[in-house]
């Protein structure tokens, strides 16, 4: 990062700093100032793994001044934003108000997912959103799997399972967990109903001629159908008596709508691939997703719906029935994509699928995958990728979730709990003289309750290449205290720490010749090193922070390594 970057950053961050300060009343937090910063400067993007770093001692000096002076140097930087904090409203929520709760008795929305595969990051926007909102208005929420799609978007069967504990994993609970594909006869009776109300038809029209007519706003001969004739014509379509391509089912709305997509719409279609859900493998006949989810909406009172952007037309679609039926529709809320940095691998199911079956990903897990099974191996609360997710908000624009920001409120979770440790990667061995049998360095630089850690030297350290200095040079091997370099031996100086604040000595990182084999996965492959000989003693699943390395969870400890997964700096 430039001294340019650098200067503007800090700046940006001690904006704002001071106004998450003073509008909440308390501390800043590098989580709440990195959102914003990120998303209102896409040139600090290229430099999320250093941004942090540059944010935390900023909030730092921010959270010492009191509250005169928080708000006496905003005005110095920025008087429009003092303007601003004195119009904020006083309410914490992170997101938006959902329209017109007052008329519901209670706030009911659903997740939706198509369980063609375990979720991606970008999937995680969905009970994120939802289930804040759950929490904000004590509401209730379904997990609806809309599976009903076995041929195009064919249904996984362990991604149901996957689903369910990625959403615990982020730290919610559906009230009620359904599968479409387990609702099919209330579907067949809707539709029923839907033709007994002149609603729906049943069309034999190649999808190319029914097309053509469409787009000329023209009925096709199968719409003035009598009801006898298309209640049998869909008994035999439930019955499996069609092939696919053969009858469909369509709801009537206006041949001459202005908006084509909304014309005489499918409801249901033939299908011949079977299901793989052994319970829904005999039917044939399935509903379309905007049949099939406006149907379930309302079965389950949903009161409010939060959708894609891109599926605007389905409301408009689905409005269509419930008119037929009379009922009322739920509030809709739309948001635009989201997109996450930093992973080469595209954030498409399908795409992470096919990695995995080729074998050039380890699985859904793997820390190159843009995953919620992969960040939550790497030792990524599932609470970060929420509060990172929610600061985005319901915009209908299209949202860059910067993975430095999913970090930040990570590392707000994890670092006062988590140990720290040494490992030393390309490492040059050097051998010391004249210095103590041992280092140690705190357990944790900030509760020094905790204790320290035991280093043995036995006559040599490790250190990394980059970090040896020029031959008479000094550094400080922490923990340990100040060593010379002779060109081929540490010796050690019995210095104060004085070199360190007065003469610009190098603070580094070591292990002794005691050491653990460590094999560390990241997103840009696996980087091997040695690990101080306490890093043995903790368990599978604990977290440690790597000294000028960063966070990272233990995954697995073997007779001739340990492996563990990277999180991030």
């Amino acid at each position: 990062m430039d001294d340019a970057v650098r200067e503007q950053a800090e700046r940006e961050a001690e904006v704002a700093a001071l106004f998450n300060a003073l509008k909440h009343g308390s501390d800043a937090q590098v989580g709440a100032v990195m959102g914003p910063l990120m998303g209102e400067n896409p040139a600090f993007r290229e430099y999320g793994d250093q941004i942090a770093g540059v944010i935390a001692p900023v909030v730092n000096r921010v959270n010492e001044l009191d509250e005169a002076e928080k708000r006496e140097r905003l005005a110095e930087l920025d008087p429009e934003a003092v303007a601003d904090l004195e119009a904020e409203p006083d309410d914490e929520h992170p997101l938006p108000d959902l329209p017109n709760v007052e008329e519901y008795d209670e706030v009911r929305m659903r997740l939706a997912p198509n369980p063609n595969g375990p979720w991606h990051l970008g999937n995680a926007r969905m009970p994120a959103v939802i289930g804040t909102y759950k929490q904000r208005y004590d509401g209730w929420m379904l997990c609806r799997f809309d599976d009903t799609d076995p041929e195009t978007k064919r249904p996984d069967l362990d991604a149901y399972d996957a689903i369910l504990d990625a959403i615990g994993y982020l730290g919610f609970e559906p009230d009620e967990v359904v599968r479409a594909s387990d609702r099919m006869e209330h579907y067949y009776d809707r539709a029923r109903e839907l033709i007994d109300l002149d609603g729906a038809y049943t069309c034999s029209c190649e999808a190319e001629t029914f097309r053509s007519l469409k787009a000329d706003a023209e009925a096709c001969p199968h719409r003035d159908k009598d009801t006898e004739t298309v209640l049998e014509e869909f008994e035999a379509m439930v019955d499996g008596e069609y092939r696919s391509g053969e009858m469909v089912l369509r709801v009537r709305t206006d041949i001459e709508h202005k908006n084509p997509a909304l014309r005489d719409w499918v409801a249901f279609r033939m299908v011949d691939t079977p299901h793989p859900r052994e319970a829904a493998s005999e039917y044939r006949a399935w509903p379309m997703l905007d049949f099939q989810s406006g149907i379930d909406d309302h079965a389950f009172d949903v009161s409010h719906i939060i959708r894609g952007i891109d599926l605007q037309d389905s409301a408009k679609r689905q409005r269509f029935v419930y008119d037929y039926f009379g009922w009322e529709y739920p509030e809709v809320v739309h948001w635009g994509k989201i997109q996450i940095d930093e992973y080469d691998v595209k954030m498409s199911t399908s795409t992470i699928k096919e990695l995995v079956e080729s074998g050039e990903l380890d699985g859904w897990d793997d820390p190159r995958a843009p995953t919620l099974a992969s960040v939550k191996r790497r030792g990524i609360r599932g609470q970060a990728v929420v509060d990172a997710i929610v600061e985005l908000g319901t915009s209908t624009s299209d949202v860059d979730l910067a993975m430095s920001n999913v970090y930040a409120h990570n590392r707000e979770l994890v670092d006062d709990d988590t140990d720290r440790a040494f490992l030393v990667r390309d490492s040059v061995s050097v051998p010391v003289s004249g210095g103590p049998d041992a280092g140690h360095p705190p357990v944790h630089p900030d509760h020094e309750d905790r204790g320290t850690r035991d280093i043995p030297v036995e006559g040599e350290v490790l250190v990394e290449e980059g970090d040896l200095p020029a031959e008479g040079e000094r550094i400080w091997l922490k923990g340990y205290g100040p060593v010379r370099y002779d060109g081929e031996t540490f010796e050690f100086t019995d210095e104060s720490i004085d070199v360190v604040r007065e003469e610009g000595v190098d603070v580094v990182h070591w292990v002794g010749s005691e050491s653990v084999s460590v094999r560390m996965r990241t997103i840009d492959g696996d980087v091997t090193g040695q690990a101080e000989p306490g890093l043995a003693d903790y368990d599978v699943d604990e977290l440690v922070q790597f000294e000028r390395v960063g966070f990272v969870r233990i995954d697995a400890h073997d007779e001739d390594e340990t492996v563990v997964y990277y999180a991030h700096p």
